[in-house]
């Protein structure tokens, strides 16, 4: 053996669990089955990383005892695992008016349509700031009392706890100091440092849990805008369509459709048409 690999051989870290190539493949069908999501081969130290913390708080010295035991488990009382197996597993990357273009459009289009009470999906909420940037327009656009109603929902319960209370750090990125002094309450003595969004913006919102893999979604009258931003790029193709169809079904014809900046659907054309930079009209 060379210096060279004795050396990356002395540094690399013992792992604290067992985790086998047959387990990560384990990990990558169970979330795919239960979330949608395509974990690619390159995610295994993610992987072990995150759901490591559940071993531990479980009881449990290897991923293989862990899986099973969670298997075994489901539909016993084990659903809550399921929750913390998929919190665990998800990615949430999240910022106030991120990809902005789409905030200067949907305000546009909330006054050309001037239609009262729109109908809202925000499917990725996160912790809280995509949605509550959405209802920041809403009243920026419409004033209050328009009526608007935003459903803001997320596989991951922890993130959808956050974005209930409201509360962030005052230099969240995103928001503009004139947006802060509008639409937020800072805080002071021990709270100094953060904001809680104001009532008139809080109440526009009710956040619920949603994966886009369930069987049946109930989610009342169709909406007139849909913001599925930066979800599809962990889907693959044939997931992709299905939630597509899905998402087609939920709106009404001539709804918005808001995408991430790397999601095209041009090859569903039957269901959505280009309108604008990452923005489609349902057919």
């Amino acid at each position: 053996m060379s210096a060279i690999a004795a050396l990356a051989l002395a540094a690399a870290p013992e792992q604290e669990f067992a985790f086998s190539q047959a387990d990560f493949e384990r990990v990558r069908a169970l979330i795919h089955q239960r979330a949608g999501i395509s974990l690619h081969a390159g995610k295994q130290a993610m992987v072990y990383s995150r759901l490591s913390r559940r071993l531990r708080e479980t009881g449990h010295r290897s991923f293989g005892s862990y899986l099973q035991w969670l298997e075994t488990h489901a539909g016993a009382g084990g659903d809550s695992e399921w929750q913390e197996f998929v919190n665990c597993l998800t990615t949430n990357l999240t910022a106030f008016f991120r990809e902005e273009h789409h905030f200067h459009a949907f305000g546009a289009d909330l006054k050309a349509r001037g239609a009262p009470g729109p109908r809202i999906w925000c499917n990725a909420a996160s912790s809280g700031e995509e949605p509550y940037s959405i209802a920041m327009t809403v009243v920026e656009a419409l004033g209050a009392d328009s009526g608007a109603r935003i459903l803001a929902s997320d596989i991951d319960t922890r993130v959808l706890a956050t974005a209930a209370r409201g509360v962030y750090p005052v230099d969240s990125r995103g928001l503009s100091p004139e947006r802060l002094r509008r639409h937020c309450l800072r805080g002071t003595g021990a709270n100094a440092g953060f904001m809680r969004i104001r009532a008139e913006v809080q109440t526009l919102v009710e956040f619920r849990a949603h994966n886009l893999m369930a069987a049946h979604w109930a989610l009342g009258e169709p909406f007139d805008f849909v913001f599925c931003r930066n979800v599809m790029i962990y889907f693959d193709a044939a997931t992709q369509r299905r939630v597509l169809e899905r998402i087609h079904a939920a709106m009404k014809p001539g709804g918005l459709l808001y995408v991430g900046h790397s999601e095209n659907f041009s090859d569903s054309r039957e269901l959505f048409r280009l309108r604008g930079k990452t923005i489609y009209e349902r057919v």
